[in-house]
């Protein structure tokens, strides 16, 4: 979909150490980087991993132009040499990736890239700029979307979004996490998914009375009529109109309204109200939205008090984050490969959270066979073989805690994207998308799933990894 070349979409210094590589020679050097984060958004389960598609897109697409050049150049820091190399530009490396919708946990490897070192570092910035926005809407949707307890949740943010690759990719997030639809226009258009919308209050303002307002829009959309009703007074006014307009403009003509809008004042009182009123109207069946700044801890209070609303329109929160808007995925590299040898690369920090997984890794999940439940997630090292029998799991910060797994089944979650620079890897529509990270969800025990203080899912290292990893920091 994006057509923009994207290739100074990156952090100055992505440039200054690739030259830097090129002044020694190291341009060939085979690296190994992972991407990976450290934290879950809002103390969270879990993570829905999105933002693969436009990765893709951006890797096929990615060359150096001359009016690219010629500003690197007027910066008076790249060798011509360098400079020369980026005119030729080509991504030649290999790229495995989790597909898009699957649920993943702190410090797993999400991405690993295995390319010579300048390519594989000119690519840092943009992939995270790309994962780490997409990855944070996903899982903020689901959030919103298991809070609403099956009742539909529509994506309303796009004029709340930070941009607009913000409105648009954040709404393909969203249905990724769960939405049903979308207010952003271009992303309906561009995936096929359903817009979502009906009026402002601006609509009702601009007609001589409330009434003439909802007279109108019935009129126009008698078999999708939905209604705001707070624009002056819900109670003593909207609600009073839209069933006066239900009553003579679509049930003579053999139509149902589709449901109103609370989008103001307190809903879950307004909600119970207005479902008293529709009810003892005849209109058991129109349904009641519920509007203005949601997300999943107002959702999950209004329901607790037991608010008749059947589906939700979620915007500012949602498209934004807003609650916890940083997510933190890092790009590192774990190994560089010297004489067809693998060398494991370690970063070491005061800081043990910043502590990176050394090597060249899988990353593998067991499922219980009785339940397909998730069970675990294991960080291997690439050529290690997980028996299928019986495997001893233990947590990589207090290795005494161990478990037996058994009777289980293994699943990879690394698949193949790019093969020595060659695309390999369909990507599906989002439909499909969305519908694996249901798929996914579905596998995870309702204790991860909790909005608040959810159970830890298990992430472990493999023995092997856990020694090679101490045996670098001890050598440090």
């Amino acid at each position: 979909m994006d057509k923009r070349k994207l290739e100074l979409v990156t952090d100055f210094y992505e440039f200054t150490m690739s030259n830097g590589y090129f002044a020694k020679n190291m341009q060939n050097i085979e690296s190994y980087f992972d991407v990976f984060f450290r934290e879950i958004p809002d103390n969270g389960g879990y993570v829905i991993f999105a933002g693969l598609e436009q990765i893709i897109d951006y890797i096929k697409n990615l060359k150096f132009t001359d009016e690219d050049i010629d500003f690197l150049k007027s910066k008076n820091m790249f060798s011509n040499e360098f400079l020369n190399y980026l005119k030729n530009f080509k991504f030649t490396g290999t790229i495995w990736s989790v597909p898009e919708g699957t649920v993943v946990f702190p410090n797993e490897p999400l991405i690993t890239v295995k390319a010579p070192l300048i390519e594989a570092q000119l690519l840092e910035t943009t992939i995270l700029c790309l994962i780490n926005h997409q990855s944070l809407i996903a899982t903020k949707s689901s959030r919103i979307v298991t809070a609403a307890d099956g009742r539909p949740v529509m994506e309303f943010g796009a004029r709340r979004a930070h941009s607009v690759d913000a409105a648009v990719f954040g709404a393909r997030a969203a249905i990724i996490g769960g939405c049903v639809g979308t207010s952003c226009v271009l992303t309906a258009k561009e995936w096929n998914i359903p817009a979502s919308g009906t009026m402002a209050h601006s609509f009702i303002q601009a007609f001589d009375s409330e009434y003439e307002a909802f007279k109108a829009y019935a009129e126009n959309y008698p078999n999708d009529c939905t209604l705001l009703i707070d624009t002056y007074d819900t109670l003593n006014s909207g609600i009073k109109n839209a069933i006066k307009v239900f009553n003579e403009v679509l049930v003579p003509n053999g139509y149902r309204p589709k449901a109103v809008r609370l989008d103001s004042g307190d809903l879950s009182y307004l909600s119970k109200k207005i479902r008293t009123i529709l009810d003892e109207a005849g209109f058991e069946d129109c349904k009641i939205c519920g509007t203005n700044a949601l997300d999943e801890y107002v959702i999950t209070s209004i329901l607790d008090e037991g608010a008749k609303i059947d589906l939700f329109g979620v915007g500012e929160n949602l498209i934004t984050a807003k609650s916890n808007p940083v997510f933190g995925g890092v790009y590192k590299l774990v190994a560089i490969e010297k004489d067809n040898k693998i060398i494991p690369k370690i970063k070491v920090s005061n800081n043990t959270i910043k502590i990176t997984n050394p090597g060249f890794k899988k990353l593998y999940r067991f499922y219980d066979k009785s339940t397909n439940k998730a069970l675990a997630d294991v960080i291997a090292l690439h050529d290690e073989i997980i028996p299928e029998d019986k495997y001893v799991i233990f947590d990589p910060l207090s290795p005494w805690k161990k478990k037996t797994l058994t009777n289980y089944t293994i699943r990879p979650l690394q698949e193949t994207i790019f093969d020595k620079g060659n695309l390999v890897y369909s990507s599906p529509d989002l439909d499909t998308i969305s519908q694996n990270a249901k798929k996914e969800l579905d596998t995870l025990w309702n204790e991860v799933k909790r909005i608040k203080n959810p159970h830890k899912y298990y992430v472990d290292l493999s023995q092997k990894l856990w020694d090679l990893k101490n045996e670098l920091l001890e050598n440090k």
